[in-house]
């Protein structure tokens, strides 16, 4: 079985100082990878900085032979997401690949959530992945080659108690992954998104402690660093993974009801369980496709 490398090719990977980012930063490292390793450095709920964390993957990157250098900046500023990349352009020369992985959790009751932890979670999981793609994007265009991946959640997919700041940005991500991966075809820059389940600190008081080895991270890189190689094919699409298994997220659509007639509340009533059949179902490609049935009812 050929062994996928990364030789030659440069990656960062942000929120790498711990969990899953780390994972994923030895895994592409240990195949051949330069790794920009970024991490602020602060707790999980996105207070405090520290440039250890960062430099501690670096050390066991160099340790075991292979490339890296260490980024403490912020995402979630326009000039720390500049520096990311910079990183990567002044070291290595390029960037190739885009792990957007940095998070942080700031967990509260919608009714008790305040403002301040609405937009930290925000700034840090949908405008930080949008900051540093951004500023990558001219680099991978250049390059005539890219691969992203950003990080959903199943709370973002399905919504969770708790969670509707987190949740929003995750499923944010959805939509930034899906429209990245049409504006980047042209240049073989593919977009994806991963939903992962894994015990990091981030998960620990909210996942079974019995399962914390199942649920290792060991258990979802590989998805990820499959997903940034350059055979990987697909763009556009999320994946739920972890615990050893993974499966493709549909963004489907059912027949409907459609009528010719003046539509009313009353119409719309009786027939809603033709609006809510889940088959049969279609899963367009873009809104084009969203758009066809709609579309062919008007022109009949």
């Amino acid at each position: 079985m050929t062994e996928l490398r990364y030789d030659g090719r440069v990656a960062i990977v942000t929120g790498a100082g711990h969990g899953l980012g780390r994972q994923h930063a030895l895994e592409l490292a240990a195949r051949g990878a330069k790794v920009v390793v970024n991490d602020l450095g602060g707790d999980r709920s996105g207070s405090g900085a520290s440039a250890g964390p960062a430099q501690e993957v670096v050390d066991e990157i160099t340790k075991n032979g292979g490339e890296a250098v260490a980024s403490p900046d912020n995402v979630a500023t326009p000039e720390g997401a500049e520096g990311i990349v910079r990183a990567a352009v002044d070291t290595f020369g390029k960037l190739d690949i885009v792990v957007n992985n940095a998070g942080i959790l700031r967990d509260r009751s919608f009714k008790n959530m305040t403002v301040e932890e609405w937009d930290a979670v925000i700034a840090v999981h949908l405008r930080g992945s949008f900051l540093v793609t951004k500023a990558a994007w001219p680099h991978l265009r250049e390059n005539g080659h890219g691969r992203i991946v950003n990080t959903s959640s199943p709370a973002g997919l399905f919504g969770n108690f708790g969670q509707a700041n987190y949740s929003t940005a995750k499923m944010g991500l959805v939509g930034f992954t899906k429209t990245l991966a049409h504006e980047g075809a042209k240049y073989d820059i593919k977009a994806n998104a991963i939903a992962p389940v894994a015990w990091t600190r981030m998960t620990e008081d909210l996942l079974p402690a019995d399962f914390a080895e199942q649920l290792g991270v060991d258990r979802v890189t590989p998805l990820v660093a499959y997903l940034a190689h350059e055979s990987n094919p697909d763009s556009g699409e999320v994946y739920t993974v972890g615990g050893g298994r993974i499966a493709k997220i549909l963004v489907a659509e059912g027949a409907g009801w459609g009528t010719s007639d003046a539509m009313t509340v009353e119409s719309v009533r009786d027939n809603w369980a033709a609006i809510n059949a889940a088959e049969p179902f279609t899963v367009p490609r873009n809104v084009g496709e969203q758009m066809g049935p709609l579309i062919q009812q008007l022109s009949s």
